[in-house]
């Protein structure tokens, strides 16, 4: 079973107590646990074969009447979602630099329903020994991490410094469908080391960075991208990056749109749009 099910089914214990308000917000848990799931897997520092680092200080920014909803309610919610990343990290096999924290902020410049996820990697005196409770399975965590997410400021001494793999300058929105970037503008994602290609999409202004040889689009939370539109299936389609990329249908219900023609396999090229349910999905590509 999927950590993101485990979550929810955890959670499913609370809608009957103190949470069964807090979900009718638009702003749902499950979906900040899969962008927290998502910032993992985008700011892991790979030390050596057997140790990966991830950032374990987490920010979501919530609209005001979003966060208005939740914090009453944020330490017991921030504490189910630290659980849900000890529990991804366990089943990745990553190591943290010290205690996981989730943390609610207000963000002004949110609408109702809309989030951020920010991250750092904070370092703990007691992280630095072996068996120490950042270092899953007693290995001693590296001495050194690097920030995560976009924008966040570094703390004091106890804030480790950037490695030189540093996440892009502009971030990366917090994960679903249509979730803003930072104030200002986003900035494209950093150069692939070594001149490689990157890849990534656009939903509505909000860009998500293809990290690995596969991309699956849905309505599903195990989507690695999560579009959050009816004419969407739970699995959607599939990009797969290469020399072409290409995209595949999943046997879904409304099919697939690129660049105007309706198929079920296709090949992309940087710009091509592509129409799932309602929402329109460009896909990019760019030398490093």
């Amino acid at each position: 079973m999927g950590v993101l099910k485990k979550f929810e089914q955890r959670l499913e214990g609370l809608v009957n107590g103190t949470f069964a308000k807090v979900f009718k917000s638009e702003v749902q848990p499950v979906e900040i646990a899969g962008a927290l799931q998502r910032e993992c897997d985008n700011n892991a520092t790979i030390w050596n074969r057997d140790r990966t680092v991830v950032p374990n200080d987490f920010i979501v920014e919530l609209s005001t009447p979003d966060f208005e909803r939740l914090s009453p309610y944020s330490g017991q919610l921030g504490d189910e979602l630290a659980g849900m990343v000890r529990d991804y990290a366990k089943q990745q096999r990553y190591t943290f630099m010290g205690p996981i924290k989730v943390h609610l902020e207000k963000a002004e410049d949110l609408d109702t329903g809309l989030y951020r996820v920010r991250s750092r990697t904070l370092a703990s005196s007691a992280s630095q020994s072996p068996g120490a409770p950042g270092a899953p399975g007693g290995a001693a965590a590296p001495p050194a991490g690097r920030p995560g997410g976009y924008g966040y400021p570094q703390a004091g001494p106890a804030a480790a410094p950037p490695m030189p793999s540093a996440p892009p300058p502009g971030g990366r929105p917090g994960g679903g469908y249509g979730y803003p970037g930072p104030a200002g503008g986003q900035q494209p994602p950093a150069a692939a080391p070594g001149g490689r290609t990157r890849y990534w999409v656009e939903i509505n202004g909000a860009r998500h960075q293809i990290s690995r040889a596969t991309l699956v689009m849905g309505r599903s939370t195990e989507a690695d991208v999560r579009i959050d539109d009816p004419g969407v299936s739970r699995r959607h389609c599939e990009i797969r990056t290469g020399t072409p990329s290409t995209i595949q249908d999943l046997g879904s219900t409304n099919g697939i749109v690129v660049d105007g023609q309706h198929t079920t396999r296709a090949t992309l090229r940087d710009g091509s749009r592509i129409v799932v349910g309602s929402t329109t999905v460009i896909y990019r590509q760019a030398e490093g």
